[in-house]
Order: structure tokens, then C-alpha cells, then sequence
């Protein structure tokens, strides 16, 4: 029977037979890696994955296509919202060190899903993810362009990443409206030793007037925190660099 996508759900499903080729050799999984795929959908990517694995874990919320996957004997499958999932506690069931996670995003929820997954990257060896482009292009954005802003800076703290593949609309059924690409996001291995929280904090503010010079805005963020470290508070946010950020993030504050 065939499956309806499901608009609540931002399915689209992947059917090119090449650019599924293509993410699989970005991947290149091994035997006997412990794989986490999220939204597996249909299984396009699925199959060509377990059968390199031989085991495979996948996180889906549709209650179809979930009961469709439980038919695969090598799919260990999770039927949850994947912001629900702690990946933390998964690697420790399976008994592993380090989780591989890739999957394709619903778009309409990519950015919740990167930062759920940045609490947990202490267990994660990479992820690779198709994606909105105008997403990755703003997540590998360098400082002083259109594209750098909040989710440049919390992600290129914590990941290496690059774009890997462009993915055109036609390669889904139904076509997305818009281009998509493949991304690889590998942790960095000794990333600088922070309070996320904070750092969160001093970049939303940095980026909530974006046109503005920081002075008015980080500067009196950092007054009322106490925060007095060396750093020019005449530029704009766009133009400072990921450095900086977490340099000014793990000022102490007076």
C-alpha cells in the first residue's frame, strides 16, 4: 500500500537512485558502527545503510511507517518525536562509546533537532544530515557575511562541518520547494570548555539587532552580567569572529 506523505510531518521523500549513492559514500558506513538514522521514512536511505552495517537503529514518528520498518529484522526501530530521544542514554544501552547519527531533517523542525543533538555530542563520532541549503549555508557561514549569525556560531563552536552535496527539489517525491544539500558535522576533539547556556545567551543577543553595533545591545548584556573582558563592541555581530564568542563566553564575570 502506498504511503501518503504526510504534510504535518514535512515528509519528502528521497527517490534518486544517485544522490542516494552519493550521501551513502559521504557516509561510508562500516561493519558493526553503531548508526542512528532519523525520520528513515520509506527506507530509500535505510537499505543501502543496514546492509553495510548489518544493524541498524532508526527514530520515526509515523505510526506507519514505523510498523512498516519493524518488518526489517535488522532495524532496532524507535517510533518517538526525535527531540524526545536522549542519545546519551541510547549509547549507553547499546553499549557504545560514540553514536553515528544521519538522517534527512524535516525541515520545518532542522534547528530544534541540531541543537537537541548539540546537548548530547559528548556521544556522537558524526552526523550527517540533507537539509534545507539556506540552513547549511548559514550553519558554515564565515564571519562578516549575509549567512553568519547565531546557528554559525553555537554549531562551528562545537563542529567541523562542510556542505557535501547539493540535492536538487526533483530528487523527492513530493518535491520540496526549495534546494536542499548534505552536510557532515564532525565534533571537534578538544572544543573550548564553556557554559553553553551562556554562550547561548550572548549570541541571541549579539543577533537580535543584527544591524545594529554591538554596544547597544551586547554591550549593556555584558554590563548587567558583570562581564568586563576585553573585546570591540564597535562592530556588529556578523562581524565578529566564533573565537571571540566563546573567548567572551568563558570571561568570568565580576
Amino acid at each position: 500500500m502506498r504511503h501518503i506523505p504526510r504534510k504535518r510531518f514535512g515528509q519528502h521523500f528521497l527517490t534518486d537512485a544517485g544522490i542516494i549513492d552519493g550521501i551513502v559514500r559521504a557516509i561510508d558506513p562500516r561493519p558493526g558502527q553503531a548508526m542512528v538514522e532519523i525520520g528513515p521514512g520509506l527506507a530509500a536511505l535505510t537499505q543501502p545503510l543496514v546492509e553495510r552495517l548489518g544493524r541498524l537503529m532508526v527514530i520515526e514518528l509515523d505510526r506507519d511507517l514505523a510498523t512498516r520498518l519493524r518488518a526489517h529484522a535488522q532495524l532496532v526501530v524507535i517510533e518517538s518525536d526525535v527531540l524526545k530521544v536522549d542519545f546519551t542514554q541510547l549509547a549507553l544501552a547499546q553499549n557504545v562509546q560514540k553514536l553515528r547519527v544521519v538522517g534527512n531533517l524535516p525541515y520545518n523542525i532542522s534547528t530544534p533537532i541540531l541543537f537537541h543533538l548539540l546537548e548530547h555530542v559528548a556521544v556522537v563520532e558524526d552526523q550527517h544530515f540533507m537539509l534545507q541549503k539556506e540552513v547549511i549555508d548559514r550553519m558554515v557561514a564565515e564571519p562578516a557575511t549575509s549567512d553568519y549569525g547565531r546557528l554559525s556560531v553555537m554549531l562551528q563552536w562545537r563542529y567541523a562541518m562542510e556542505n557535501v552535496l547539493f540535492v536538487p527539489p526533483e530528487s523527492f517525491d513530493p518535491p520540496p520547494r526549495v534546494d536542499s544539500a548534505v552536510v557532515r558535522m564532525v565534533p571537534h576533539a578538544q572544543p573550548a570548555v564553556l557554559d553553553q547556556k551562556r554562550l547561548e545567551q550572548l549570541v541571541q543577543v549579539a543577533f537580535s539587532q543584527r544591524r545594529k553595533i554591538l554596544r547597544h545591545t551586547l554591550g549593556r548584556w555584558l554590563e548587567e552580567k558583570g562581564i568586563t573582558a576585553a573585546f570591540d563592541l564597535q562592530r556588529r555581530a556578523e562581524e565578529v569572529p566564533v573565537a571571540e564568542y566563546v573567548a567572551l563566553a568563558q570571561a568570568p564575570a565580576l
